[in-house]
């Protein structure tokens, strides 16, 4: 077999096929690579699709320097901002190549579909340039009938990323999926239906699917039939009608009795199955996932989900999964929204661009609601000097129509962001770009409300120029020592916390003494952050604030916090000639996807269906004997007793004495003596219902490894995340070992990335060994296309290695 016809036969590996009229096929395998302006055989590199060239780096601090003044942050005069977009190589051209087969294109439609490069893409098949799309974060397709042949077909996909293109990292290459989409001329476009629940109640629901069909003759008739499946797979309505074409939609309704309705507690799922036939004949199927479900957004009362009064729990994320880069993976994501869940979290910011189609789909699955926004920058006086802002006004419409036609289908879907932060909130222009973008949005999609994230609220901003009030809901950034001001003058009548707290600590990094006060910003040698969760930026706060509002007032309606997760730039408060920095500590979870204190500060206000009780610092300070180090408690009980070494530090319950000791328990003036640390909690009714206690660790004897999953599919994707961990003879972590562990993976699968969640760390993801950060770092494996068993061994120097097995099947 030759090599192009091994090519073929690999990139036709992700091939599915939907039904004898519709084939989809997924081009992950077979692809080539080089990075320049000019695709050079020679040097090229066989990669797979989603694949990020840039992840791999090395860091540097002259990558994507930027010499700018943050107008966000107050700053009015320019400076060194390293780090800013992670210090990686993203800067450049790449092109890419490979060859897929059609079987036959008599009477067919082929469609090929890009779920996101990055960026500037360039597409050319069978060398013919059939589409280009500058926004790398969108979804875009190409019809390409009369260019693709039966038989071998080239594909081709340049991209390029510029200087100043970004304010964090932003990824490089087809980092998401391509897919090959092979229909009947007769057919259901890319994103063509659209279903609505314009009634819903427990006992019905009416049910409105409009759908284009394309391929047709004038007042040709088409058999359109379609079936709702219930989330158990069971017909429970259906409809069989003629369409006449006369280059119009076509809508069926349907009424299903007893419905499951959506919501992050039980997130059921039905499809449409639509079939077109004509003269007998079977010429198209589509499938339409969708949720029933109702929104309501009632002034002064707040948001209902199926007429439940419900708060968004939500977090705002940027798209790359840490050491994977943005390479999208949808493993990884789950293991992101599994986390957040147990969190308590109900929703996702997509912030601030579109996100991976399989995010969506899992926050369709898993019960997570959604607000989608496409960027952070409009035409007037951009942020950077090649983003968002340089394609707005031609892209524009475009972009967004691709958005909302691709996920106004999603349940998990209920609220459009159409920007964040620009400085069109000044600007003369503004309200004529936020009308644009508005209705664009809702030409398409009437359903949902319109937001958009502000932070300009001094005297003739948003407030007061009309801005914020032509939003259907003012989303606003921080801020909330003045939502008050905002509810009264507005007419709106609710309030969103688009994008809160930005509190920055760095996971097991405690600095002495705590002083809480609002934006306390401080920078400690080492540019760390202080994980006793007291620390903040010049315009931000820590959670407390933000839960009170919540708490205090039906028309907040909730809060997306900034970030859930660290991510790849924005080393805020160290962005300023502060290298190595170069990733976030704002995320509750860092980069290595291990839980900071701040997860469970979080968790005992938000998770109501498992209690929380964590215990803060570790108990391991040599050096600081008999010296005041304060114990926190973050439980979702009232109260609480404190013992060190069997001595009663007395109890502490909630209260309202500070904003703080609402929601939190603090022993300010504990002293450190090694040994044990104990916690009591207690309900209510004075009854001890909950203890945990955590020990100064000893010398240094094993190490310890613990999988998230011991189970993988054999699909080549499938990821495990190991947390790797130090352990003295009777089994107590050790939370300030830093040594260097080396991975070694056999059997049925390979290693695939490493992370220890420092944000100045300069050491490379894929490397098999990393530094411990704070006594841990996390190993990443993935699965092979072979069922076995996987074997994972770490290795250091001092201590015992360990050695665990994971099953692929």
């Amino acid at each position: 077999m030759n090599s192009r016809h091994l090519i073929i036969l690999m990139a036709l590996s992700g091939a599915i096929n939907i039904n004898a009229q519709r084939t989809v096929q997924t081009l992950k395998n077979g692809w080539e690579f080089c990075r320049g302006d000019s695709f050079n055989e020679s040097v090229s590199q066989k990669v797979t699709v989603p694949h990020d060239w840039a992840i791999y780096g090395p860091f540097d601090r002259k990558h994507d320097l930027q010499v700018v003044a943050v107008e966000q942050n107050g700053e009015a005069e320019a400076t060194e901002k390293t780090g800013r977009t992670g210090g990686l190589p993203f800067i450049g051209k790449g092109i890419y190549r490979t060859v897929f087969e059609v079987p036959d294109t008599t009477s067919r439609t082929i469609t090929l579909v890009f779920d996101g490069v990055m960026s500037n893409a360039d597409v050319t098949l069978n060398g013919k340039k059939v589409i280009s799309w500058p926004y790398g974060y969108n979804s875009f397709y190409a019809v390409v009938d009369g260019i693709a042949v039966p038989g071998e077909n080239y594909l081709e996909v340049a991209c390029e990323n510029k200087d100043g293109q970004s304010r964090w990292y932003p990824g490089a290459g087809i980092y998401r999926n391509v897919h090959v989409v092979n229909t009947d001329k007769i057919h259901i476009p890319t994103w063509g239906t659209f279903v609505t629940t314009p009634v819903v109640t427990k006992e019905y629901a009416s049910i409105s699917l409009t759908m284009d069909i394309e391929g047709t003759y004038n007042r040709q008739n088409i058999r359109v039939e379609t079936v709702i499946l219930n989330p158990q797979g069971k017909e429970v309505a259906k409809a069989s009608n003629v369409f006449c074409a006369r280059g119009q939609e076509f809508t069926q309704n349907f009424l299903v009795n007893d419905p499951d309705l959506w919501s992050p507690r039980n997130p059921e799922l039905y499809t449409a199955k639509t079939t077109l036939s004509v003269d007998g004949k079977n010429v198209d199927e589509y499938e339409t996932r969708f949720g029933i479900r109702s929104l309501a957004y009632v002034p002064e009362k707040g948001f209902f989900l199926n007429g439940e009064p419900i708060k968004f729990k939500g977090v705002c994320n940027h798209h790359d999964l840490g050491p994977l880069g943005a390479a999208v993976n949808k493993s990884a994501l789950r293991h992101q929204l599994d986390l957040l869940k147990d969190m308590g979290v109900n929703a996702i910011r997509t912030s601030h661009n579109m996100p991976a189609p399989e995010l969506v789909e899992l926050c369709d699955e898993m019960g997570l609601m959604m607000m989608i926004e496409p960027f952070d920058d409009w035409g007037f006086r951009p942020k950077s000097p090649n983003g968002y802002g340089a394609v707005f006004n031609e892209w524009a419409d475009k972009d967004v129509s691709n958005m909302v036609r691709h996920y106004r289908n999603n349940p998990s879907v209920v609220m459009w962001s159409i920007g964040n932060e620009v400085p069109s909130q000044w600007g003369e222009p503004g309200i004529n770009e936020l009308m644009r973008l508005r209705n664009t949005v809702r030409q398409l999609d009437p359903t949902r409300p319109i937001t958009c994230g502000m932070d300009q609220v001094g005297e003739g901003a948003v407030i007061d120029n009309g801005f914020a009030a032509a939003l259907d809901i003012p989303g606003f950034n921080y801020k909330p020592q003045l939502y008050d001001k905002f509810y009264e003058k507005l007419p709106n009548r609710l309030i969103l916390g688009s994008e809160t707290a930005s509190t920055v600590s760095s996971r097991g990094q405690y600095f002495f003494p705590i002083e809480f006060k609002d934006h306390n910003v401080v920078l400690h040698e080492g540019n760390q952050s202080n994980s006793y969760d007291n620390e903040s930026c010049s315009w931000s706060n820590t959670p407390d604030l933000d839960f009170a509002r919540d708490d205090d007032h039906d028309w907040c309606i909730g809060q997306f916090v900034w970030t859930g997760f660290d991510y790849l730039g924005e080393p805020s408060p160290y962005d300023t000639d502060a290298w190595p920095s170069h990733s976030s500590v704002f995320g509750i979870i860092d980069l290595a996807s291990l839980p900071k204190d701040r997860y469970y500060l979080y968790r005992s206000k938000w998770n109501d269906e498992s209690p929380t009780l964590h215990i803060l610092p570790h108990w391991n300070w040599k050096g600081r004997e008999d010296e005041i180090t304060p114990v926190f408690v973050y439980t979702s009980y009232p109260k609480a007793e404190l013992f060190i070494n069997g001595k009663s530090q007395g109890m502490r319950e909630k209260n309202d004495s500070t904003v703080y000791n609402r929601y939190r328990l603090m022993w300010m003036d504990t002293r450190y003596e090694p040994g044990e640390v104990r916690v009591v909690a207690y309900d209510n009714d004075g009854h001890a219902v909950a203890e945990k206690t955590i020990k100064t660790a000893g010398k240094p004897h094993h190490l310890v490894a613990i999988p998230n999953r011991t189970s993988l599919t054999a699909n080549g994707e499938d990821l495990s995340y190991i947390t790797i961990q130090v352990a003295d003879k009777d089994g107590n972590i050790i939370p300030t070992d830093n040594r260097r562990v080396k991975f070694k993976v056999s059997g049925a699968g390979t290693f695939e990335a490493t992370a220890n969640g420092d944000p100045t760390s300069l050491l490379p993801f894929q490397n098999p060994e990393m530094d411990l950060f704070s006594g841990a770092a996390t190993a990443i494996v993935r699965s092979s296309n072979s069922e076995g068993i996987l074997i994972f061994t770490a290795s250091a120097p001092g201590v015992k290695p360990v050695t665990t097995t994971i099953e692929v099947k």
